[in-house]
């Protein structure tokens, strides 16, 4: 699923929770789209994070 998708849908779930309350099979989506959400977020961070070089003064490149 879309990311842009799974945070909507997180939000109607949150939305529908703070209102009318959520039966089981919407608390075990809204569980499982939190997982895909965090699983997306930490991959997306980490390939951010894969091509950041750090340099020193000795103007070595230092793959991080």
């Amino acid at each position: 699923m879309e990311f842009s998708k799974i945070i909507e849908r997180i939000n109607e779930l949150a939305r529908k929770n703070k209102s009318v309350g959520l039966t089981d099979e919407e608390m075990a989506e809204r569980d499982e789209l939190r997982k895909q959400y965090l699983t997306n977020f930490k991959n997306n961070f980490r390939q951010q994070l894969e091509t950041i070089e750090i340099v020193d003064d000795s103007d070595k490149n230092i793959k991080h």
